[in-house]
């Protein structure tokens, strides 16, 4: 585990938030999450250093998520504290394990996060996803430093993690426009089908025509595949049995960044230079650790010592 007070090589930028997820017919029980949290927690427990970029509740669920990322290796400096409630996120299960939400974030801390000033020097990569870039007035703070990271040459990845019920329609253009400063796209089939509607320049082709070195695509049970400018690699996915999806994507998000910063890789030139043999690696360790947690409830990632010898 990377140690608390380690200089980060990994800044993961967004929400902390708490999921009530059905622990019976009319009964729910509480999980912390978001995806940049959970990204965080999945780089913190395989074992790089990483810091956290967020403004979390001071209320007890705060004071939860605070423990938690301390627990997993996640340097928390640039996480701002306000007295404002924590995010919740009311989770639906459907048969197949997929999850579905409703969000209850008015007024809540995550979104008045203010802008970190100058990231450490040590930072080499920045991620940014999911609620974090649609809730404002902080989209706009995430936004300003996902571009100022990427001319500063940062690796900049993000992972829209779509959801349909709050993202507005306008997401779509905002998504398009930032574009330029983004070196790695993460989605799952699900956004890049809403990405897709009704806007031009919102498929992956055209991404790639904008400047995005890779875009990494779960596939659920099929797996994952990656696509560059040069080159298209597929992974099936692990047979395992399914508690719940939620955190899967984030996994395999974090995963990732796990896996270019052990192979130092951790750059916009490295990345964009893997070839098929690197990328289908990356994948198999990203589809290895997501397996994991699709294995158990919540989103739980896994632990590097879960992973060794599998």
């Amino acid at each position: 585990m990377s140690e608390v007070g380690i200089c980060p090589t990994i800044t993961v930028c967004g929400e902390a938030l708490v999921d009530l997820v059905p622990t019976g017919a009319q009964t729910f029980g509480a999980r912390l999450g978001g995806g940049p949290f959970n990204v965080a927690v999945t780089v913190g427990r395989l074992g790089s250093p990483v810091g956290f970029c967020s403004r979390i509740s001071t209320d007890p669920f705060g004071e939860q998520l605070i423990a938690a990322l301390t627990a997993s290796g996640v340097n928390v400096e640039l996480v701002q504290r306000g007295p404002e409630p924590t995010t919740l996120a009311v989770t639906g299960i459907d048969p197949d394990g997929s999850a579905r939400y409703t969000f209850y974030a008015d007024g809540t801390a995550d979104r008045l996060v203010t802008g970190p000033g100058p990231l450490p020097e040590s930072v080499a990569a920045v991620s940014f996803g999911t609620l974090s870039l649609v809730f404002e007035p902080g989209a706009s703070v995430y936004a300003d430093l996902l571009c100022r990271s990427h001319d500063e040459g940062r690796l900049t990845v993000l992972d829209p993690n779509i959801r349909p019920a709050v993202f507005p329609d306008d997401y779509r253009r905002r998504f398009v426009d930032l574009l330029s400063a983004v070196d790695v796209v993460k989605v799952s089939d699900d956004d890049v089908y809403w990405l897709g509607q009704g806007l031009d320049g919102t498929t992956p082709e055209q991404w790639l025509e904008r400047g995005v070195a890779a875009i990494v695509t779960t596939h659920g049970a099929d797996g994952l595949s990656v696509r560059t400018p040069r080159l298209h690699v597929q992974v099936p996915g692990r047979g395992v049995p399914v508690a719940d999806t939620i955190g899967a994507g984030d996994t395999v998000h974090g995963a990732l960044l796990h896996w270019f910063a052990d192979h130092e890789l951790l750059s916009r030139t490295s990345v964009a230079a893997l070839d098929g043999g690197q990328w289908q690696g990356a994948l198999e360790f990203a589809a290895r650790a997501a397996a994991v947690t699709v294995s158990r409830p919540g989103a739980d990632p896994p632990w590097a010592s879960q992973l060794t010898g599998d």
